[in-house]
């Protein structure tokens, strides 16, 4: 019997430890430093993934694959396309009529999915990844990328 409860609370454990700690929202200061010059490696919910840095001035730099098919392009965004607006953090693209605004939710100490606000199904799941050495080891190379001119 005592054998039994002792399988039982192991069990019992690991189930608990299986169970995903709630996401954390974060405000758009919160965000911008979890963030910002740090490398992620990224999956959306349309099958598009990626990897690349988004900098402390805003500016991005890395590879998209497009629906997670076909070629991986190079792309680098202007600095001030990412940009805290009040207690959001949201994005200037040209050639999008308005300002779209992100919940951020941190969902571990180097993971967090970002989805469009008032889109929830609309999300990527960002994990860090380390260094540029990373990115070199799997097969991508970064061209004309520079450091941010103010890390946090």
């Amino acid at each position: 019997m005592l054998c039994t409860f002792k399988r039982l609370a192991v069990v019992a454990a690991g189930l608990l430890g299986a169970i995903p700690a709630q996401a954390e929202e974060m405000r758009a200061t919160e965000a911008r430093h979890f963030i910002a010059g740090k490398q992620f490696a990224y999956s959306c919910f349309d099958g598009t993934t990626g990897n690349g840095r988004i900098y402390a001035d805003g500016s991005v730099a890395g590879y998209i694959q497009i629906g997670g098919t076909g070629p991986r392009r190079y792309i680098v965004l202007p600095t001030g396309t990412l940009r805290t607006n009040g207690d959001r953090y949201c994005a200037s693209l040209r050639g999008i009529p308005f300002e779209p605004c992100f919940n951020i939710d941190r969902t571990s100490p180097v993971s967090f999915r970002g989805s469009v606000s008032g889109l929830g199904f609309a999300y990527c799941n960002f994990v860090r990844r380390g260094t540029r050495g990373d990115l070199q080891s799997a097969g991508y190379r970064l061209r004309g990328v520079r450091a941010s001119a103010s890390e946090d």
